[in-house]
């Protein structure tokens, strides 16, 4: 006589892990990842935009409409830089033929303020530097950025160094020593191209040299060198108006001239010029660090050359570093750019400009700009010929928020930030409420249903439901701090339909117990034999369900995604649910007196047609 199948032996051992898992993630919840406040705070998952509210910020492209495709592909760069900084569910959409509207959850972020930026990156060497500038105006001994090879140690704030290690406030040291002798050919001379003038520029222009005065504007554009008006009276009253020029009226003058007439600021003119005012790699321009103006040669060096970056804390200076990878002709480009730099030529202004930043140069300055904003302008103390690194005084943050930005490449427009408000989450509030309510009034009448079609079997689904919610809230909270998870009526949800999922597996599993006990087996021998026939099953509709919502996650965006992660996390607890409760506690009940009473377990009338009626015979295959 064939022997039943063996049923789980065991079960105190799978509700010990199921509890194991349970304490262990409330245990999170309560005092890791940075749990604060209290109780409530510590077991708050993080909510959506529709929920609490948050913040709308408005960027408009700057200059002529826009393409639909370059609007797209901005869409999808910004989209990337807000979930690069750790923040989920993010609303980035385009609103008009110019407009791109971001929308985060939660109080004012800082994050809204560069997501919009163009992080136009450019490579430049530094060819003239106005007056003489102390070398902690450039660098600072708070030790500002700078560029250098990975894995090197960054100098003493503040202090000189000529060595490997760096220059003043870190500088570019050799990753391969270039040869003392000077190259074979000579280093390029800076270029003097200058940016073309568009007629809207040239009107522009003729009204800046009106309201400055023609012999302002004449003298101002023969200048060749900056002008010391500590000195000289009377360039001061000659230049004086141009200090009263706005910023995008400065930006329309010729580099040379922004850089010479000493009455233009960096603070309140030039470090304000409209986005987009230097991107022109093919022309010098003037920037500013510390208050220093800088005369910067074209870039020979882009973003685009730029194969990948990544925030990373040094090991041996422990400071948060961006690491940046080049693409192959890139990497020959940034080699020839420090070559260009370290080895200059004796009548090269580099020279000249790096003196005058930093007493004792001996090599030239390059600086690394992004948008309007030099980022460094370390000297180059070496020929980089592999990855390099982006050092100074970075937040974890900051860093990553540097790294998105070049990773994932420049805007193809430039944008203005237009309006950032408060969005409230009045409706959104109704609408959680309404939908709460119509989910507890689904769950009431299941129970009711479930409590009088399977009586102690209800038991079980009511037990098992509980544990999955609790497990699920327990995953949203730690999700929701680790990984920027947020929650919101999209995912509420995908966790609605989730029960629908755990609701058809009991089905499966205690109509096939039926038809054990149908077939003439006693409740306690038929529980195993169930579940070892529906267990296929219940994978497979399970498998199903979190395939569709991967496959939903990955095709779609916003509160789509999130309604697929919400259903595809809810589906996977279920089935750990299943295996480690839902079973185990079957087991446990098919021992005690209760389940053996039809009245009570809710197998009364299989019972008692199990009892009037033969068995059915098992079909089996005999072996010959």
């Amino acid at each position: 006589m064939a022997r039943p199948p063996q049923g789980q032996q065991h079960p105190g051992r799978q509700l010990a892990v199921l509890g194991l898992i349970f304490v262990v993630l409330y245990l999170l919840a309560f005092f890791g990842f940075g749990a604060t406040g209290s109780v409530t705070e510590r077991l708050h998952p993080k909510l959506g935009l529709d929920l609490v509210g948050g913040t709308q910020a408005t960027y408009v492209a700057s200059g002529p409409v826009p393409s639909d495709s370059n609007m797209q592909e901005a869409r999808n760069i910004i989209d990337n830089r807000v979930n690069a900084l750790g923040v989920s569910e993010a609303e980035v959409v385009i609103e008009g033929d110019r407009n791109i509207v971001v929308s985060l959850a939660g109080e004012a972020r800082d994050e809204l303020k560069n997501v919009g930026q163009a992080a136009q990156m450019r490579f430049r060497k530094v060819v003239k530097v106005t007056g003489d500038v102390a070398a902690t105006a450039l660098n600072p001994p708070s030790a500002a950025p700078s560029v250098a090879p990975s894995g090197s140690a960054p100098a003493a704030p503040g202090t000189p160094s000529a060595n490997p290690s760096g220059g003043q406030g870190g500088g570019l040291p050799a990753q391969a020593p270039a040869p003392s002798t000077p190259p074979s050919a000579p280093a390029p001379a800076p270029s003097a191209s200058a940016a073309p003038v568009t007629p809207d520029q040239q009107e522009l222009r003729a009204a800046v040299e009106k309201k400055v005065g023609a012999a302002a504007f004449a003298a101002a554009a023969k200048l060749t060198d900056p002008v010391d008006i500590s000195q000289d009276r009377n360039a001061a009253k000659q230049y004086a108006k141009f200090a009263t020029l706005t910023p995008e009226e400065v930006n329309v003058l010729p580099a040379q001239m922004q850089f010479n007439v000493p009455t233009i600021s960096c603070e309140e003119q030039l470090n304000k010029r409209p986005p987009g005012a230097i991107d022109d790699p093919k022309a010098q321009v003037v920037s500013c660090q510390s208050g220093a103006k800088m005369m910067l040669d074209v870039a020979k060096v882009l973003g685009t050359d730029i194969s990948n970056a990544s925030p990373q804390m040094d090991q041996q200076s422990g400071q948060w570093v961006v690491s940046l990878d080049f693409t192959g002709e890139g990497q020959k480009k940034w080699t020839a750019l420090t070559r260009e730099a370290f080895q200059p030529q004796p009548n090269d202004p580099c020279l000249t400009a790096a003196q005058s930043a930093s007493q004792g140069a001996t090599n030239c300055l390059v600086a690394v700009v992004l948008d309007k904003e030099i980022i460094s302008a370390p000297e180059i103390e070496g020929v980089l010929t592999g990855q390099s690194q982006i050092t100074g005084q970075f937040t974890g943050e900051s860093a990553k928020e540097l790294a998105g930005q070049i990773r994932y490449g420049a805007l193809p427009v430039t944008f203005t930030s237009a309006t950032t408000q408060s969005v409230s989450a009045t409706l959104g509030t109704q609408q959680l409420q309404a939908g709460l309510l119509a989910a507890a009034i689904g769950m009431a009448l299941v129970a009711i249903y479930a409590f009088f079609y399977y009586r102690l079997l209800g038991t079980v689904i009511f037990l098992s439901l509980g544990i999955s919610a609790l497990l699920t809230f327990a995953a949203l909270v730690i999700l929701g701090r680790t990984a920027g998870l947020t929650l919101t009526l999209a995912g509420i949800a995908g966790f609605i339909v989730s029960l629908g999922v755990a609701a058809d597996s009991f089905v499966i599993y205690f109509e096939r117990l039926k038809d054990e006990i149908h077939e003439g087996r006693s409740p306690r021998s038929a529980v195993p034999r169930a579940w070892i026939r529906a267990r296929r099953t219940i994978i497979s509709a399970n498998t199903i369900t979190i395939m569709a919502a991967v496959v939903l996650y990955i095709v779609s965006v916003g509160v789509v995604k999130g309604f697929a992660f919400a259903l595809g996390l809810s589906t996977i607890l279920d089935l750990v649910v299943v295996f480690l409760f839902r079973h185990p506690i079957m087991t446990v009940l098919a021992n005690t007196k209760a389940f053996l009473s039809p009245r009570v377990s809710g197998l009364g009338r299989v019972l008692k047609r199990a009892e009037t009626e033969e068995p059915v015979p098992s079909r089996r295959v005999k072996e010959a």
